[in-house]
């Protein structure tokens, strides 16, 4: 493609519109138009802007730029193909608008900088010059769109929703499989659970209730480090955000990606009555849960809403009825799973495999007693008290 025909192109996008409003592609565009009106001064400007903005980016050509953009960003077609959807009018012009790209990324600086040479010959002998080159087709882009989804969910896999609003979480914390130690039978289920979804089939939501430092939160952050989850999402919910949950589920039903909604240290005191919200997202309500999303919840509560003795003496006629009440929400999670302190024996052999992870050098008889003596100190014989007593050993 010439400049003139690859200027019009651009201004006939219509599949990946959104590309135009990019600072990066204003630049680009403004500067075939200064090269077509032969506007040498206004083009130099432009040129020299787009390259500026590629390597503030880290890009080192228009192919690797736009490689991110039709990745990152929120595509129709890319929706399209997530979905299993047909649409042959949009990937026609998906695939037509993917050549123009590539004729972009392929282009030479050369090229631009002869023509602007024949109207600001200087400035065209002082212009740096982007990499060309072409890292993406339309079949790799779809392939692409078909694994990893688009938008935000093509860029993380964990996420937090606050606000009504969808925050990619970078670098999330997620322990890996040799940091998990203790409670293995208990990560199986919650493993197994999760691996069903991925292949597509009924699950259940989930509840992981027991004593505090058990490792509830770090079994279900852990599933984004397992192999073969790739295809898993992370949301964690916090307790004020339930409410716009139905909103979130609504967009995300429908997509290859599986999604686990994650609500950390869930209980309710005994006038919330948040919880009747909660109890209509899990089941009761007319929407029907999309296949591909579960909810996973942790708490030091089985129940999950505080009762007290009043509940049971108090001047209800039927006070059976408010017990029943206050307990049916955890009934309503298909998995509930008990994380319960460990015993002494399992204890202590918890203290010696992470002292074997984390390369401490002492003698086991030596370890174990210091073990049960900072135990005593600190109650809860825990995954985390354990490693607690781990890090006060590298200290000294």
């Amino acid at each position: 493609m010439n400049l003139e025909i690859l200027g019009r192109a651009l201004r006939s996008l219509a599949a990946y519109r959104p590309i135009l409003d990019t600072p990066e592609m204003a630049a680009l565009r403004r500067l075939l138009d200064g090269l077509a009106a032969e506007d040498g001064g206004g083009a130099a400007d432009d040129y020299a802007e787009l390259f500026y903005l590629l390597r503030q980016g880290g890009y080192l050509g228009l192919g690797d730029w736009l490689h991110d953009q039709l990745r990152d960003k929120s595509f129709p077609y890319a929706l399209l193909i997530e979905r299993e959807g047909d649409d042959p009018a949009l990937s026609a012009a998906a695939e037509r608008e993917v050549e123009v790209f590539r004729a972009l990324s392929e282009l030479d600086c050369g090229v631009l900088l002869a023509e602007l040479e024949k109207t600001a010959p200087e400035a065209a002998r002082l212009l740096p010059r982007w990499t060309a080159g072409c890292p993406f087709t339309f079949a790799s882009l779809t392939e692409f769109y078909r694994t990893h989804g688009s938008g935000l969910f093509a860029r993380c896999r964990a996420f937090l929703w606050e606000d009504g609003e969808l925050y990619p979480v970078a670098d999330p914390d997620c322990p890996g499989a040799d940091e998990m130690l203790g409670y293995e039978l208990q990560r199986d289920q919650v493993i197994a659970n999760t691996q069903a979804m991925l292949e597509g089939r009924a699950v259940n939501n989930v509840l992981l209730y027991g004593d505090s430092g058990t490792g509830k939160s770090a079994t279900v952050k852990s599933l984004l480090s397992l192999p073969g989850f790739e295809g898993l999402r992370l949301i964690e919910v916090q307790k004020e955000g339930l409410a716009g949950m139905p909103r979130l589920i609504r967009t995300l039903g429908g997509r290859r990606l599986k999604f686990i909604l994650f609500i950390d240290d869930l209980a309710f005191d005994q006038d919330d009555t948040t919880y009747s919200v909660m109890k209509t997202i899990l089941e009761g309500g007319l929407e029907k849960r999309p296949a591909n999303v579960a909810i996973y919840a942790t708490s030091n509560r089985r129940h999950l809403v505080r009762q007290t003795f009043s509940d049971r003496a108090g001047d209800e006629v039927d006070a059976s009825e408010t017990i029943q009440e206050k307990t049916s929400l955890a009934e309503r999670f298909g998995l509930r799973i008990p994380y319960l302190a460990l015993n002494q024996k399992e204890f202590l052999e918890l203290v010696e495999r992470m002292a074997d992870l984390y390369g401490v050098e002492m003698d086991r008889q030596e370890l174990r007693t210091g073990a049960l003596r900072w135990e005593m100190r600190h109650p809860g014989r825990t995954p985390r008290t354990a490693k607690q007593f781990i890090a006060n050993l590298h200290i000294k």
